[in-house]
């Protein structure tokens, strides 16, 4: 057993273990608190079992074990901020600390936003100092991801933080990050971590201005976004908690093509959205198209057998009123026949099947309800 050496970077390489640690580890009996684990602190925090122990004690901590403890972790606090277990310790330390002891860490982030946002542990400390420190330090650190907002949006780790700062900072403080995004909308919405940040702009920005520009952008690109991977996520968010007026723009966009986007992987989620919070007159509408103009009913018939139409149906079934309810049904009844008649694939029937059963049961749960 190596004796304990103080220094992190041997006791993050791991070649030393404490006997403490080892004992913490392997003696069940003996009942451990923090101020046991005075000159080992640091050690703990960067050991599965020892990080979780601090963690565990600091939520009800004393203010004499935090005062204990802490004077060990400051010497080390930006190694641990990036460490697969110490990060938590930190975390937990910006949420249960002392204020004193939340502001001496939040002086350990001086100069290094950037790099701990763009990092596998240290963006999560980032965040949580983002959700508790005072207004003039989260100024601090948002000041240092000036001129990489964009830098740190497409970064798997960064795209948080800049959430974050979304969520957690007064929005007239950070209008440069708002500002970064205009004219880049829709670049933005069709980016994996992009169409996120555009989503918490959409949550948290109520600054009249800024969602006008927003909103000008998605709606100059609705039909291309509703088909795109990241983009349509960006279009059922404003369907969903968008306007009256933002939801009526974008039904009166995609109506004329809702068919064509019901059988597309991620426009038909867009068209089931439009369904769920659409208005009655705009519901119609879309029912109506879904109907065609014909006895044949083309577009319905197209879109049951599809695999992804098929759910739209699914969606109109649940969301119509009752007199269309008993029109659809029937309608597809008789394109039922039709189809068992043809060769088409035991799925495409048992499909249509199930869709009849969705609709029949919300007539006998209608009509039980009336009676």
């Amino acid at each position: 057993m190596g004796t304990w050496n103080s220094d992190i970077g041997s006791n993050v390489n791991g070649r030393y273990m404490s006997s403490l640690l080892d004992e913490f580890k392997n003696n069940k009996t003996r009942s451990f608190e923090l101020s046991d684990i005075v000159g080992h602190v640091v050690e703990f925090s960067t050991d599965q079992y020892g990080s979780r122990f601090i963690q565990q004690k600091l939520e009800t901590a004393t203010v004499e074990e935090k005062t204990k403890i802490f004077p060990e972790i400051i010497p080390h606090a930006r190694t641990l901020m990036t460490d697969v277990f110490g990060n938590y310790v930190i975390q937990k330390f910006f949420e249960h600390g002392m204020e004193s002891q939340r502001a001496e860490l939040a002086s350990q982030l001086t100069g290094h936003v950037l790099p701990l946002s763009l990092q596998m542990y240290g963006c999560r400390v980032i965040q949580k100092a983002l959700e508790v420190v005072d207004v003039d330090q989260q100024m601090q650190m948002v000041a240092e991801l000036d001129g990489s907002i964009m830098k740190c949006v497409r970064d798997q780790n960064g795209n948080h933080v800049i959430q974050k700062c979304i969520e957690c900072v007064p929005q007239d403080r950070i209008q440069f990050i708002i500002s970064s995004f205009y004219g880049q909308v829709v670049v933005l919405s069709t980016h994996p971590y992009g169409c996120r940040v555009i989503q918490r702009v959409l949550e948290y920005c109520d600054d009249i201005k800024t969602q006008q520009i927003i909103m000008d952008e998605i709606m100059q690109s609705v039909c291309m976004l509703a088909q795109d991977q990241y983009g349509n996520y960006v279009i059922q968010h404003v369907l969903e908690h968008g306007k009256p007026e933002e939801r009526s723009a974008i039904i009166s966009q995609l109506a004329g093509q809702i068919v064509k986007m019901s059988q597309q992987k991620f426009a038909s989620n867009v068209v089931e959205k439009c369904l769920t919070f659409g208005g009655p007159e705009q519901r119609q509408l879309l029912v109506k198209e879904m109907l065609g103009s014909t006895d044949e009913n083309e577009p319905l018939q197209a879109m049951m057998k599809d695999p992804y139409g098929n759910y739209v149906v699914q969606k109109v079934l649940e969301i119509c009123d009752d007199q269309s309810l008993e029109l659809i049904l029937s309608r597809i009844k008789v394109h039922l026949d039709a189809l068992k008649r043809y060769t088409y694939g035991k799925h495409i029937v048992s499909r249509v099947e199930k869709l009849i059963v969705t609709g029949e049961r919300r007539i006998g749960f209608l009509s039980s309800f009336a009676s």
